[in-house]
């Protein structure tokens, strides 16, 4: 049975008021309304609620049963309804969005620098997280867009590609590699290598990319994230293939990057949006700073 909130309105203010007179005031209603929800209500559950005398109204055992049930019911949507007001509230005043961690440390500082000039009382939320993570939290809501890895894409979602970021090996300067301008990826078979889990876009990427040659390689190494493999060649024992935006996260210090080739492999970023929920004017301008941000991070190299 559908739940009628008029009428329960009614029934509390005629049983808070003792009249049909000063309810039907209360609510600014004709009298004959009001005694028109009441009846209505009456109906739908089978049973009386008030006792009418021509000197006054009392609840008969039903009446008496439902008041303080229909009272918290209006407790409760009122308490809804604030609640909601407040979520709306806050969320005007911030915008949350969705990075790779990589592109987070890069782009988001000067990014959200810039934002803030422009709209000085909303705030941003940055989830940084994983492919996956960043499309359950725009799936969910939880993010207004997200900044990720241009995969197979979510029903539900849209993304729309950015920029072409290649992957660079990472070598501490003491390394044999350091000194080269390039290498091939046959070039790197004898050497000890770090690479990222396979839960990972990136090293899905790398893997699809390489195909059997990746056989071939010597994976030493394997760590969940790119800040702990450029870490460890940092210490020296090995090097690490990562994109290039993996170095803004770290003190580059003794490092160098090396382009790779034969082939040469790249992972596109995009914007991750709902299809059916359009952006508020702040998301829509944080997205348009932060895709010009990508834009002028990633320097372009021929494929070769």
């Amino acid at each position: 049975m559908r739940a009628d909130v008029l009428g329960l309105q009614a029934f509390i203010s005629i049983a808070e008021r003792g009249s049909f007179r000063a309810a039907a005031s209360h609510l600014n209603l004709s009298q004959t309304a009001l005694s028109h929800r009441v009846r209505k209500l009456e109906e739908s559950l089978g049973t009386p609620l008030l006792l009418r005398t021509t000197r006054q109204v009392s609840l008969t055992a039903a009446g008496t049963t439902l008041l303080p049930r229909a009272r918290r019911i209006f407790e409760d949507l009122g308490s809804a309804i604030n609640e909601v007001r407040v979520d709306v509230h806050a969320a005007d005043e911030q915008v949350a969005v969705g990075c790779l961690p990589t592109v987070a440390v890069h782009c988001m500082p000067s990014v959200i620098a810039a934002f803030a000039r422009r709209h000085p009382g909303i705030g941003v939320r940055v989830h940084d997280n994983s492919a996956s993570e960043i499309a359950d939290k725009v799936q969910s809501g939880e993010a207004e867009f997200g900044v990720t890895i241009v995969a197979a894409n979510r029903w539900d979602l849209e993304l729309k590609p950015i920029v072409k970021e290649p992957f660079v090996l990472v070598s501490h300067r003491s390394m044999p590699l350091a000194g080269a301008t390039s290498l091939t990826w046959a070039q790197l078979q004898d050497e000890p290598l770090v690479r990222i889990s396979a839960e990972t876009g990136n090293r899905i990427l790398i893997d699809d990319a390489l195909g059997a040659r990746r056989e071939a390689l010597t994976w030493r190494y394997e760590v969940q994230r790119v800040v702990t493999a450029v870490s460890l060649v940092r210490s020296g024992i090995g090097y690490a293939i990562v994109p290039q935006l993996a170095l803004d996260v770290v003190d580059v210090g003794e490092l160098v990057a090396i382009p790779l080739r034969s082939p040469a492999i790249s992972r596109t970023l995009g914007i991750i949006t709902r299809k059916t929920v359009p952006l508020r004017p702040a998301a829509r301008d944080l997205l348009s700073l932060l895709s010009q941000a990508l834009k002028r991070s990633v320097t372009p190299r021929r494929d070769e």
